[in-house]
């Protein structure tokens, strides 16, 4: 073993236990890969970038486009609709065609997108059907990992894998190759979640900790807000005219959140969404939120010369288009726990109000912008539903759970549905007839989502994950630098020296499992980067086609059922499922091996070896 070798080797030794411990953010730990390669000597500078050129980058950060077309014009939303009308009262039948659902998504955009979207419809449908998601949320999250098993694009770890075999000389995967490996394993899983769901107890919807999604009234009505919501309008001589809200204070020293304005123009009147700078005119009409109904009548009002207004219904209701609710919960590694709703500056950084707080299924009453926060708390924040939606991307410190069904026609798009769909379906064809390289064939679906207006660049650029972008760039390097160290030949050479006399058929199983359980403490994709190369030189060693061997590191990529931090996929559901750890392990490991046994009899008979 060289001096190289050894450098390499603890470079991505360090790297794994940086993974391990979360800290600094995989990314991070990505771009120190990148500037310590070079500096090292084993690999040049340019080589040590060149996953910036990569097609497969492309393709995925297209991919993130795509699936955010899908969600700006409503389909997920109309998808789970279709679920609610499908499955009657029949919890098996909901089980079922969620999972079909979810992996026929997930097949075309990130899976972790998918599951997000649909943890809000799945308590939705859970809450009308009195079933507990308990049932339902491990399903859609193997559902969700599935869908990385069908089409070449359905997970970043395809298209390493497929790249890899470009970069041996190779034609790689056809759009479709996984797909008969993939449609097994989830008819698999769709049994065998039927049988398991018992595993996980929640028979009665009163385990469920986390409440459902509803209509704005129904959200309104669980945080106590019609009791508190005022009409002020802004009389002549009041301190507040002509000033901000953030030089007010109103909130603070007075318990009167302003949520919104009514703002009267020559021939129209407008609702402005309140933020700090926005500033209070004479005859503006405040929708506010009190910490407590009785703040009327402490002559408060006199005091900042307001008068209040009759309000016939909530104003919620009033401005369903402009105006919207979100329940939010904080998921297991949310930095936000400890800190108080004033020191999150919500309505300064996310242009949202915190209007509620419920722990342990009470809502909190009186000023709440000094409450601490607790890890099983859930905020309602109202705002605009273009701030809301936006607040459904910062996945580490929150959880959009549920959103109300007024969302459906609000969706920023939402008449650009069908062109959203004829995106996808360009894609999907220009991929499957082979007419472009794939790369390209994604490219137009952005572009055709673009003409029609279902995504914007503003909202493109925000829909692509950079940080999965730069952890693949940065982890591809180290294929290149054990190759040329030896790395690559030195485990391969171990690997059939361990296995090679008990069959082609006991690698496939040891690759397998060797690929999973490396999956256990870094990135499904940093694992495939890290074993593609070594399942093809394999297979180049024993003179065996690399097809199957490549094959079952792509598979393995994805079986990630195991732990609830196995992938971002388990991480989300974790909370809304109120599922511990044990509950993976005793459900994931026995699918993980079933998932194995199936793959290497299906493998070697679809990729002869």
């Amino acid at each position: 073993m060289n001096v190289d070798l050894l450098l390499v080797l603890f470079l991505l030794a360090s790297c794994v236990g940086l993974f391990v411990i979360n800290k600094p953010r995989m990314d991070v730990v990505a771009l120190l890969a990148m500037v310590a390669l070079p500096l090292s000597g084993v690999i040049g500078v340019n080589e040590a970038l060149a996953g910036f050129s990569d097609p497969s980058v492309v393709l995925i950060a297209a991919l993130f486009v795509i699936g955010n077309g899908l969600v700006r014009t409503g389909i997920a939303y109309r998808l789970g609709d279709w679920l609610m009308r499908s499955a009657g009262s029949s919890e098996t039948r909901l089980l079922v065609l969620l999972m079909l659902a979810v992996a026929g998504l997930g097949s075309v955009m990130s899976s972790t997108g998918v599951v997000a979207i649909f943890i809000p419809v799945v308590l939705s449908i859970a809450a009308r059907m009195k079933v507990s998601p308990r049932r339902l949320m491990m399903p859609l999250a193997f559902a969700g990992l599935i869908s990385g098993m069908l089409t070449l694009v359905a997970t970043p770890p395809n298209m390493v894998v497929h790249s890899e075999l470009r970069r041996a000389g190779l034609d790689g995967f056809a759009f479709f190759s996984f797909a008969p490996i993939g449609l097994a394993i989830l008819v698999l899983g769709i049994g065998y979640m039927l049988l398991a769901r018992r595993w996980l107890g929640g028979d009665t919807v009163q385990e469920v900790a986390v409440e459902q999604r509803d209509t704005l009234d129904i959200l309104a009505q669980r945080y106590r807000l019609p009791e508190r919501e005022r009409r002020l309008r802004v009389l002549p001589g009041s301190v507040l005219a002509n000033q901000a809200l953030d030089e007010l204070k109103l909130r603070s020293q007075y318990g009167i959140n302003v949520i919104a304005i009514e703002r009267q123009y020559k021939f129209r009147k407008q609702l402005l969404i309140a933020t700090g700078n926005t500033e209070l005119f004479v005859g503006d009409v405040l929708l506010v939120d009190l910490a407590s109904p009785a703040i009327g009548l402490l002559g408060a009002y006199e005091e900042l010369g307001v008068e209040s207004l009759q309000l016939s219904d909530s104003y919620y209701g009033d401005y369903s288009r402009e105006l919207g609710l979100a329940e939010v919960a904080l998921p297991p590694d949310s930095r936000l726990p400890g800190k108080t709703i004033q020191e999150l500056g919500f309505r300064s950084t996310y242009k949202l109000n915190v209007v509620g707080v419920r722990r342990n299924h009470q809502a909190l009453q009186g000023l709440l912008v000094d409450e601490k926060l607790k890890p099983a708390d859930t905020l309602l924040v109202a705002g605009s539903w273009k701030h809301i939606h936006r607040l459904q991307g910062l996945s580490r410190d929150f959880l959009v759970l549920s959103l109300p069904a007024e969302i459906d026609d609000v969706a920023p798009a939402a008449n650009q549905a069908p062109f959203a769909l004829l995106g996808l379906a360009v894609m999907v064809g220009l991929m499957v007839s082979g007419l472009v390289p794939n790369v390209l064939a994604a490219l137009i679906g952005c572009l055709v989502m673009g003409l029609f207006r279902c995504v914007d660049m503003d909202s493109a650029y925000k829909a692509i994950h950079w940080q999965s972008l730069v952890l693949i760039v940065g982890m591809l390097p180290f294929a290149l630098a054990l190759e040329k160290t030896g790395g690559i030949a030195l485990a391969v050479s171990g690997l059939i020296g361990l296995f090679g006399d008990a069959g082609p058929h006991a690698l496939l199983a040891c690759l397998f499992l060797l690929t999973a359980v490396i999956g256990l403490f870094i990135s499904n994709t940093a694992t495939a980067v890290l074993m593609a190369p070594v399942a093809i030189s394999t297979a180049t060693q024993l003179g065996a086609s690399p097809y199957p061997f490549a094959m079952i590191v792509a598979l393995a990529a994805s079986a990630a059922f195991m732990t609830p931090i196995s992938s971002p996929v388990n991480t989300l559901v974790l909370g809304p499922g109120q599922y511990r750890f044990a509950d993976f392990v005793r459900v994931g490991v026995p699918f993980t091996l079933l998932v194995m046994l199936v793959s290497v009899l299906l493998v070697p008979w679809l990729f002869p070896l």
